[in-house]
C-alpha cells in the first residue's frame, strides 16, 4: 500500500513537471517568434525619429511612450528582443558545443590532453567571469559580436567539466567495454553511445544557462562593450536612458522588464526541464 502511495504521489508529480513543461515552452515560443518575426509586428519604425512626439509617455499611441528622439519605445523592446535572444541563444550554443565536445574528447582519452585542457579550464574558472569578459569585450573594441566571442571565450569550461565528469562516469559502464570488444573505434563510441547518454546533462546545463548569459550580455551592452547605437539591444538601451531614469522612468524599464520577464521565463523553463529529466520523479510500473 504504502509502495502505491508513493508511486502515484510520483506520477502526480510528474504529470505536474510535464504541464508546466508544455506552458512554459509555449510562452518561451511565443517569445522566440516574437523576437523572430520583431520588423514584421513592429507598429511603427524603431529607428525612425521624430522629434515633435519625444519623450511622451505611454500611452494609447505608443503604449510604452517614446524615447528622447521621439521612437517609439515599443517597436525598440520588440527589435531589440531579437538582437538580445538571438544573441544569446547563439552564445549558448556555441559554448555548449565546443565546451561538450572538449569534455568528451577529455574523458575519452585522457592523459595529456585531459590534464592541459583542464588546467586552461581552471585558468579561466579562477577569474570573475564578468570582469574578464569586460577585459576581453574592451580590446575587442565592442560590438555585440565581439561581446558573444568575449562571454564565449570564458564561458565554455562549465560544459567540458560537465561532459568530462559525465563521460568518465560512462566510460566505466559495461555497455561501452562490450562496444569496445565489438570492434567499435573511439568516434564511434563517442556517436554511438557516450554523446546520446550525456545529452540530458548538457541540454539541462544550457536552459539554465540562457537567463545568465542574457544578463551578461545585457551588462556588457549597458557598460557600451557590447551593442552598440543606433543598434537596437536591452542592455544598451536601459544604459542610453539611465541618466533619465528619475525623469523620464519609461525609457529605462521597458527594457528593463522585457529583460526581467524573459530571464525569468527562460531560468522557469530550465528548472522544470530539470525537474522533467530527474530520475527521482518517474515512476516504477
Amino acid at each position: 500500500m504504502t509502495q502505491e502511495i508513493t508511486v502515484r504521489a510520483k506520477k502526480v508529480k510528474k504529470d505536474h513537471v510535464k504541464a508546466r513543461l508544455i506552458v512554459l515552452s509555449i510562452l518561451v515560443g511565443i517569445l522566440l517568434l516574437a523576437a523572430i518575426f520583431a520588423r514584421q509586428i513592429c507598429p511603427y519604425d524603431p529607428y525612425a525619429q521624430d522629434l515633435s512626439i519625444s519623450m511622451q509617455p505611454p500611452g494609447p499611441g505608443h503604449i510604452m511612450g517614446t524615447d528622447e528622439f521621439g521612437r517609439d519605445m515599443f517597436s525598440r523592446v520588440l527589435i531589440g528582443g531579437r538582437t538580445s535572444i538571438l544573441s544569446t541563444l547563439a552564445l549558448v550554443l556555441i559554448i555548449s558545443i565546443f565546451g561538450t565536445f572538449i569534455g568528451v574528447l577529455c574523458g575519452t582519452f585522457g592523459g595529456f590532453l585531459d590534464s592541459l585542457v583542464m588546467r586552461i579550464a581552471d585558468f579561466f574558472l579562477a577569474f570573475p567571469g564578468l570582469v574578464f569578459a569586460m577585459a576581453v569585450a574592451a580590446l575587442f573594441s565592442g560590438g555585440i559580436i565581439n561581446a558573444v566571442i568575449a562571454l564565449a571565450l570564458i564561458s565554455w569550461p562549465k560544459y567540458s567539466r560537465v561532459a568530462r565528469s559525465q563521460t568518465l562516469a560512462n566510460m566505466e559502464n559495461s555497455y561501452i567495454k562490450a562496444a569496445r570488444l565489438s570492434g567499435d573505434n573511439s568516434a564511434q563510441l563517442i556517436f554511438r553511445h557516450i554523446l546520446p547518454n550525456i545529452l540530458g546533462p548538457v541540454l539541462v546545463t544550457a536552459m539554465l544557462d540562457i537567463g545568465t548569459m542574457m544578463m551578461e550580455l545585457a551588462g556588457l551592452s549597458f557598460l557600451n562593450l557590447g551593442a552598440q547605437p543606433p543598434v537596437a539591444e536591452w542592455g544598451n538601451m536601459m544604459s542610453t536612458g539611465r541618466s533619465m531614469l528619475q525623469i523620464y522612468p519609461w525609457i529605462v524599464m521597458s527594457p528593463g522588464i522585457a529583460i526581467f520577464i524573459t530571464v525569468s521565463l527562460f531560468n522557469l523553463l530550465g528548472d522544470t526541464v530539470r525537474d522533467y529529466m530527474d530520475p527521482k520523479n518517474s515512476h516504477s510500473r
